[in-house]
């Protein structure tokens, strides 16, 4: 039994209040739908960022000179490395967050011939993946270091001074 049953008002809408709940519902929907889009635009920003370095990569490598004359040549995918594997030293830095991966990379780079700088954490650990970096005037030892170790994303030091490589030509960064 009810003490208050609604009745309608005379002569206008049964109930106004269910009007304005269905256009509140409405504005509510539009709202989550550009939250959701906004929000992931946002989160796909740093894999652009991530393309943005390996095309910097590329545009970095000199285009070989060609005669005018001459039948177009298929273009080199790199220069070839001036140092032998064992004179190049490499840091490795864990930007993973797993213990001990560093070092099992660093056994890994060790076995390929390559000489350990040092091996320690990166100022991150969340990396999504690993890279490779280079010093200034050693693309070619940074490119096959990464052909070699199968890491995709290669480029010149960004984020780090070439003093604090303590003397290494490259790093290899482990990510996710």
């Amino acid at each position: 039994m009810v003490d208050f049953p609604l009745t309608r008002p005379p002569g206008g809408e049964p109930f106004p209040w269910r009007t304005a709940a269905l256009a509140a519902s409405a504005i509510a929907a539009v709202e989550l739908v550009l939250l959701v889009l906004v929000g992931g635009t946002l989160i796909a920003k740093p894999d652009a960022k991530a393309g943005r370095t390996k095309a910097t990569a590329a545009a970095a490598q000199p285009a070989p000179a060609q005669k005018p004359s001459a039948k177009p040549k298929p273009a080199a995918t790199a220069a070839a490395a001036m140092l032998p594997r064992r004179k190049v030293s490499v840091m490795v830095l864990n930007g993973n967050g797993r213990t001990g991966a560093a070092s099992a990379a660093a056994g890994r780079v060790k076995a390929r011939g390559y000489r350990i700088g040092s091996v320690g954490n990166a100022p991150s650990q969340d990396y999504p993946r690993s890279l490779v970096m280079y010093r200034k005037g050693f693309a070619p030892e940074g490119a096959r270091l990464a052909r070699d170790l199968r890491v995709t994303v290669v480029g010149p030091l960004d984020g780090m001074r070439p003093r604090q490589l303590k003397g290494a030509h490259a790093v290899l960064i482990l990510g996710g």
